[in-house]
């Protein structure tokens, strides 16, 4: 017998944002619900409110029409509400095992017991393992897992409890797409024993897969609910923007000139093997490939934060020494990292510390003292100019949206004003109107003569946006083709493999 959950009037404020306003939610066990709506529409929000991290909230929730109280995650998990976060490096311990990642919860309530039965710890984790058919060990140590291995655990946590309703936030992003069916199958799965998936996606065709029902948000309001079956793709994402959607690759016009990066025969200590690629001044060359390919092992190579064994940089025929990210900056090269809030903005920081952390020598004055005056105007101006929605320069870049966080990630090196600029994954969780924005960043720069890659396991992005694209697969770049003259297919082909 399905049980329903209820959310009604729910309104929260933070310091100069009302992030949700009189929000109204219904599901139910038993069925997969897709929550969606663009960066800082509230829907994370929303979930958080559920999952007990935000109390400060106004509005009540029902179990199966019964108020209920939940002001804390414990609460939350006590009514069976579990929920796994986008930005899962935050969830684990780097230095616990997969097994004691895992059993985290059952291990920290034991209550006066001292002795901790490893051998049973390991046991049931590789258990729930199983049952999803992961095959990692438990031994391992968290630190050592890729992104799709971390969600993996941290989804098989909140299947170790009595659950009612799972809520994944972006649970695909990180995720290849045999795993994506893995992660599909195990959804499907736990709809048969009746609990709820509440599923956040910025990836349309995969909610249209998956979901039975959907709820689109905007501007912390609650919009429209609607079974997937009687919907559509653009009708939804016009309901996300509140307007028509238009094309989102921009059109450019551009004389390509000469080349400005050359890498020849490039091999990390790990995973990428004889590299050769060139990158001209006013193109965007792609990177395809699957997750796990060898794209951000590349991305990182070439900005100085992978080791490199052997081969050769030049940058406009001049050989470059890279061995730190410091060195690549120096050189003229940026890089905006696949995983933002770990490695590509200062999460506590103000947002205008972010913009200009890049440059500061441009706003240091007699004895390296920071004209703040300067560094504040600047800020102010990029703000602008990039569209970042955020209460004021000073505020915290953790409570900007997914989205506007990558803006910030992008705007600190259009300020640096380096040659080569190298984007991993820039789209990962960003919703289609950010989307577009990010888009339009990239085609400016390279209108302003800047070399630019774009790593990329979105295929229809690396159709939609760049010149020239070279394939990797399993570290080594298998096929250089001519945007123009290529498909989707022929992309996804050369990336599993193909010859």
């Amino acid at each position: 017998m399905a049980i329903t959950l209820e959310m009604k009037n729910i309104s929260i404020e933070f310091p100069g944002v009302k992030a949700l306003d009189n929000v109204d939610f219904k599901t139910e066990t038993g069925e997969v619900h897709a929550l969606i709506g663009a960066n800082g529409a509230g829907k994370s929000t929303l979930m958080k409110v559920l999952s007990g991290a935000y109390h400060h909230f106004t509005g009540e929730i029902f179990l199966d029409g019964e108020k209920i109280n939940i002001q804390s995650p414990k609460d939350a998990q006590d009514y069976g509400i579990q929920i796994v976060y986008q930005e899962v490096d935050t969830a684990l311990i780097p230095y616990l095992s997969v097994g004691e990642n895992i059993m985290l919860n059952e291990t920290v309530n034991m209550g006066k017991k001292t002795f901790m039965n490893w051998k049973e710890v390991h046991r049931k984790a590789a258990d729930i393992l199983k049952t999803m058919n992961v095959d990692v060990s438990t031994r391992k140590l968290a630190s050592e897992l890729t992104l799709a291995e971390k969600q993996m655990v941290l989804i098989a946590r909140s299947l170790l409890q009595e659950c009612k309703f799972l809520i994944l936030d972006e649970p695909t992003a990180p995720l290849s797409n045999k795993e994506t069916s893995e992660l599909f199958r195990i959804v499907r799965e736990l709809k048969k024993q009746n609990v709820g998936v509440i599923f956040i996606s910025h990836r349309l065709p995969e909610l249209f897969e998956i979901c039975d029902e959907i709820t689109v948000m905007r501007n912390g309001q609650f919009v429209i609910n609607e079974q997937i079956a009687q919907t559509s793709q653009n009708k939804v994402v016009e309901h996300m923007l509140g307007r028509k959607l238009e094309d989102q690759f921009p059109k450019l016009n551009v004389e390509i000139g000469e080349t400005v990066l050359e890498v020849k025969g490039l091999h990390d200590t790990g995973k990428i093997k004889n590299m050769n690629l060139e990158v001209k001044a006013a193109e965007i060359v792609g990177l395809a490939g699957l997750v796990g390919a060898g794209k951000t092992e590349l991305c990182k190579a070439l900005f100085g934060a992978e080791k490199v064994k052997s081969g050769e940089i030049f940058l406009r025929g001049k050989k470059l020494k890279i061995n730190t990210p410091y060195d690549a900056v120096k050189q003229g090269m940026a890089l905006v990292p696949e995983e933002r809030r770990k490695e590509g903005v200062l999460v506590t920081e103000t947002v205008a510390t972010n913009l200009t952390a890049a440059s500061l020598k441009r706003f240091s004055g007699v004895f390296s003292f920071l004209n703040f005056k300067a560094e504040k105007q600047k800020a102010a101006e990029v703000i602008t100019s990039l569209g970042i929605k955020t209460p004021s320069a000073e505020t915290k870049v953790q409570n900007l949206s997914g989205g506007n966080q990558q803006k910030v990630a992008i705007g600190k090196w259009l300020i640096a004003d380096a040659d080569v600029y190298v984007f991993d994954e820039p789209t990962k969780g960003v919703d289609v109107g950010a989307k577009k924005d990010i888009f339009e960043l990239i085609s400016g720069l390279a209108q302003r003569g800047k070399a630019v890659i774009y790593a990329s396991c979105e295929l229809s992005e690396i159709i939609g946006i760049t010149d020239r694209v070279y394939v990797i697969y399993d570290g080594e770049a298998v096929k250089e083709l001519d945007t123009n003259s290529t498909s989707e297919e022929e992309l996804l082909f050369y990336s599993t493999g193909g010859k």
